[in-house]
């Protein structure tokens, strides 16, 4: 019972517009949707090590800590900031296909939405937050957190996949350079403006 009220929660969760998913639609946008799947594994091992810190109670040090969150949060921003500049500043003239794209830069793709993820140190609060709430007493808690975390990352994998769908068919819509500049500098205006919000966010 606990399970089926968890995984409609979890999935609007994992559905939120957020930098993880505006960047799964830009890489299957640029680059075709399995480079973006393959991604999206990225961070699912951020999230899954921050599921880990959570069960384990280690998170409570970030949250009594304001030093530890104000410099994860710092770095989480300035990377924000370097990933709208690339986009902003990507060269568009000439389009390059998605198997060429996919493989050179998977392993720097995957990369950039694992430190996307670990430099938001609000998740593994929400984890904190939000995980707990579906523990019960009629079961071992760490195996409930290990269900949890589980559906939570295939739930999340789930949603990297919508949109990097999404991006997909955004595709044809920007064939022509200026349109890809367009759809980039756009997206990296979202990245820098997320970055500002997570400069501003304060642990409670």
């Amino acid at each position: 019972m606990t399970l089926l009220l968890f995984i409609p929660a979890c999935f609007a969760l994992n559905m939120s517009p957020g930098p993880n998913n505006l960047m799964a639609m830009n890489n299957a946008t640029r680059y075709g949707f399995h480079s973006a799947l393959f991604a999206g594994a990225g961070r699912l091992i951020a999230f899954a090590g921050m599921i880990f810190l959570a069960a384990a109670g280690l998170a409570v040090v970030l949250h009594t800590s304001e030093v530890i969150f104000t410099v994860i949060k710092v770095v989480g921003a300035g990377y924000l900031f370097w990933l709208a500049f690339k986009l902003w500043t990507a060269d568009t003239s000439r389009g390059e296909t998605a198997q060429t794209q996919e493989n050179k830069k998977q392993l720097e793709l995957m990369q950039q939405e694992f430190f996307l993820a670990a430099g938001n140190p609000k998740a593994i609060l929400i984890f904190t937050a939000f995980l707990p709430q579906f523990v019960t007493t009629e079961a071992p808690a760490g195996l409930q957190f290990f269900t949890l975390g589980v559906t939570f990352l295939l739930l999340e994998w789930l949603a990297v996949a919508i949109y990097a769908l999404f991006g997909l068919y955004l595709r044809q819509w920007f064939a022509e350079p200026l349109k890809r500049q367009l759809f980039n500098r756009s997206c990296g205006t979202l990245l820098a403006s997320a970055g500002i919000g997570l400069l501003f966010t304060h642990r409670n």
